[in-house]
């Protein structure tokens, strides 16, 4: 019984001392802190530096070369930029991730629990890695239609974030069979984390309002399929492949023969960042987005705010 004790209070010593070090590092790394003129200097324009290459790198974000774009795809692409709801949530991540005895304990958790449960569930569990991909202005811009804009049934397959409050809540094996169809649905980042991609957009396409209905699309590009089963990832069953190496060249294929194949074409797609709350190596972690507008095939120009 001594012996534990022993242990638990050389433990706890250990982190309060490790935490100690950690905060003196981060304070004497600061050009407030810095007493030397020429170190308070050189942290600066590390800053100074930083925060530039910042800047370059969300402008990155949202770059498309139109001319690499296939020609029935480019008249359909949307510039976005950086907004105000995007920049919130990245300054809110950084902040989270500045918080050291959550991160810490974050980090613990999740590396006692990973070898037996998904980083999904462990994420889930602590109630971290809160993902952003739209804002209401983007998601707004790409199906054409005002704040106000309402619509009767809206379905989110995948629960990823949503600008829009949802009237209607089913659970994941209800949607395709619930006996009516839906004005919108949503499907983000989920294309190439399930087992059959091709089906999902068949069923998804059944479960559309005639001609008003729309699905609004994201995928994580380039397009690398897996599914996660416990805490591996493994193939899915139904291979989708998509041609090209380059973000346009990937839309391009997408659009103009993987979408077509089971029914769909394009309506409108921008480009966006996939952004995911950090932990305490990094304040957020960023994939490319590629967000598309899609209507069945053969139904009229009637837009989705249109009734």
């Amino acid at each position: 019984m001594c012996h534990l004790q022993l242990k638990t209070l050389f433990f706890v010593a250990w982190l309060l001392g490790y935490v100690a070090f950690l905060l003196s590092i981060r304070r004497m790394w600061t050009a407030k802190h810095a007493r030397s003129p020429l170190v308070r200097s050189l942290v600066l324009n590390m800053v100074n530096e930083h925060e530039a290459s910042g800047a370059r790198e969300t402008h990155e974000w949202y770059r498309c070369c139109p001319d690499l774009l296939g020609e029935s795809v480019r008249p359909l692409f949307i510039q976005s930029h950086l907004d105000s709801d995007t920049t919130d949530f990245l300054n809110r991540s950084a902040e989270k991730s500045g918080w050291l005895f959550t991160q810490l304990y974050h980090s613990l958790v999740s590396t006692v629990l990973s070898p037996v449960v998904s980083r999904t569930s462990i994420n889930g569990f602590l109630g971290r890695g809160s993902m952003f991909v739209f804002s209401s202005e983007q998601f707004q811009q790409l199906l054409r239609i005002g704040p106000d804009w309402m619509a009767e049934r809206l379905l989110d397959l995948g629960a990823g974030a949503y600008p829009k409050k949802f009237n209607h809540r089913i659970t994941l094996y209800e949607w395709q069979h619930v006996g009516f169809q839906y004005d919108l649905i949503s499907c983000l980042n989920l294309l190439d984390r399930c087992e059959d991609p091709l089906h999902l957009l068949q069923e998804i396409r059944k479960a559309l309002v005639p001609k008003t209905g729309r699905l609004v699309l994201a995928a994580v590009l380039p397009f690398q399929p897996y599914v996660e089963v416990g805490g591996k990832w493994e193939r899915p069953k139904e291979h989708l492949k998509v041609k090209g190496k380059t973000w346009e060249e990937q839309v391009t294929d997408l659009s103009s023969e993987v979408f077509p194949r089971v029914g769909f074409e394009v309506e409108a797609v921008t480009r966006l960042p996939y952004l995911c709350e950090g932990d305490m190596y990094n304040d957020y972690y960023v994939l490319d987005d590629a967000v598309f507008v899609l209507k069945a095939s053969g139904d009229s120009e009637q837009s989705v705010h249109e009734p």
